[in-house]
């Protein structure tokens, strides 16, 4: 069980934007996180960014790996923002191919990096509003788990969906390697039960996102909204978790 923190949460924002690659400044996150007692980054890879992250090549992966030794903390994880820029739920036919190989060649650069959990986001830009929508998402991830095995790199969903539609579209897609990304955030923000939220799919939870948001609103400083933490560790603890939790405030 390790304690990470959301690549940039470190740094100063990076034009304005706390979710989104620190392009000038990711290298200072690896002492920074290591001054602040913590585990592990989870990376980020997203369209603005995608030109300048050092994912994008052996020499930047070389170069990660290096500060990665140097400060004793790992890259657990990516956080594959690309995927709200550009839904693999909501795309044409050749949009969707061209989303669904842009999902296998990260796969393949993590297998390089040794990185072994991807968490796609379907929340907001890309949530999953409809039958159709789900039908989609269902397919994209039949065609891509088997290559995840391969890579030996799990595939986590960060969704808005309720505790009943989540588990359903989990029940289609039972592969060892496609796990839940619980965020306690979002699930504050559209008032979700964290009670049902583990009854429901508990055992398929692989990684935790540590955040804090008012119903219906925005992130807040934690202890300030409506994400109720101490339930949420309580329950994880209950049913047996042992993957990360990964601070995103």
């Amino acid at each position: 069980m390790r304690l990470a923190v959301m690549q940039g949460r470190l740094l100063p924002p990076s034009d304005g934007c706390f979710q989104c690659f620190p392009r000038e400044h990711w290298r200072e996150e690896f002492p920074l996180a290591a001054e602040a007692s913590l585990d592990a980054i989870e990376w980020i890879y997203d369209s603005p960014g995608e030109s300048e992250n050092p994912m994008g090549t052996d020499d930047g992966l070389a170069e990660m790996r290096r500060l990665s030794e140097k400060s004793n903390i790992s890259v657990v994880s990516v956080c594959a923002d690309y995927f709200m820029e550009c839904p693999l739920a909501k795309a044409g036919a050749t949009e969707s191919e061209e989303r669904i190989d842009k999902l296998l060649w990260l796969l393949d650069r993590c297998k390089v990096a040794g990185v072994r959990r991807v968490v796609i986001p379907f929340v907001d830009n890309s949530r999953i509003d409809n039958d159709a929508d789900e039908a989609r998402v269902v397919e994209v991830l039949r065609r891509v788990l088997g290559y995840a095995e391969r890579a030996n790199t799990e595939l986590h969903l960060e969704t808005s969906l309720d505790s009943q539609r989540f588990a359903s579209l989990l029940d289609k897609l039972p592969h060892p390697y496609l796990k839940v990304n619980y965020d306690a955030g979002n699930s504050a923000s559209l008032g979700y039960d964290v009670l049902e939220e583990i009854a429901a799919y508990g055992d398929r939870i692989g990684s935790v996102h540590i955040k804090d948001r008012v119903r219906g609103g925005g992130t807040v400083p934690l202890g300030t909204g409506n994400a109720n933490i101490p339930v949420l560790l309580s329950q994880l603890l209950r049913i047996g978790y042992k993957g990360d939790f990964v601070m995103q405030i």
